[in-house]
């Protein structure tokens, strides 16, 4: 059995049919998680609780990389324009060991909600990171 770890991963983004320009991979994404409001039931004579299932939800999506002026702030103004109005996929690639794709991508497709540009702090020396979030629509694929 071969494992997998929390770098085995590429993850691309398209916004409005756009890819941003190379290394077109990011670095974090979090959430995406897939869940359900479920429904229970508690039938009568004191029969136990039974559970009806429920439609599938799926969390707000997350993504990072660390903001690199010639390829980020150049789409930085563009990206923000696009905030509450843009069509976003992203795309969770497994990679074996030999960094080669494994698998189909899980694909997250939606709206985007929110841009962050980086912080600012004048006494750290921390990476400068870039995020974006999506609302997801509809389950992933």
């Amino acid at each position: 059995m071969d494992g997998s770890r929390k770098d085995m991963y590429k993850v691309t983004v398209t916004i409005d049919g756009r890819t941003l320009p190379a290394p077109t991979a990011w670095d974090t994404l979090t959430g995406g998680e897939i869940d359900s409001d479920e429904l229970k039931y508690k039938p009568g004579a004191m029969a136990p609780e039974i559970s009806l299932g429920g439609s599938v939800t799926v969390g707000q999506v997350v993504i990072g990389r660390v903001y690199d002026l010639d390829r980020d702030h150049t789409n930085v103004h563009w990206l923000i324009s696009r905030v509450g109005k843009a069509h976003v996929v992203v795309k969770k690639q497994p990679l074996d060991i030999d960094e080669n794709a494994f698998g189909r991508p899980l694909v997250y497709q939606g709206k985007l909600k929110r841009v962050t540009p980086p912080e600012v702090d004048s006494t750290s020396t921390d990476a400068a990171i870039v995020e974006i979030e999506i609302t997801p629509e509809g389950t992933v694929t």
